[in-house]
């Protein structure tokens, strides 16, 4: 007990804007919805669901939808760009299905 009654006095005796300083705890910092749409894509891939859980918990389901939705976008175009093709083509052959 004398450790923890050391630690007490020696918090007790130092001024009170550094006592309060220390004691503020951080903000939570918050993510906007391309940071959770990213976030929760990758944990997906890497099938990690405990990521894939705080990602979708950093922003509403809409938000987490839209942002999905435009990196995907993104995504495709990207590709179809990267490899001379049309987005649907791309599109298409991630998907496995077969060209039009």
């Amino acid at each position: 007990m004398t450790g923890m009654s050391a630690r007490l006095r020696k918090f007790l005796s130092r001024p009170e804007a550094a006592r309060s300083q220390e004691d503020r705890r951080p903000e939570k910092r918050t993510h906007n919805l391309f940071e959770a749409a990213a976030a929760y894509v990758s944990a997906c891939a890497d099938d990690d669901q405990d990521r894939i859980d705080e990602a979708a918990a950093w922003v509403s389901p809409e938000a987490l939808s839209f942002g999905v939705n435009e990196l995907a976008c993104r995504a495709v175009i990207a590709l179809a760009r990267e490899r001379d093709e049309s987005p649907t083509a791309v599109a298409r052959t991630l998907l496995g299905l077969p060209a039009v």
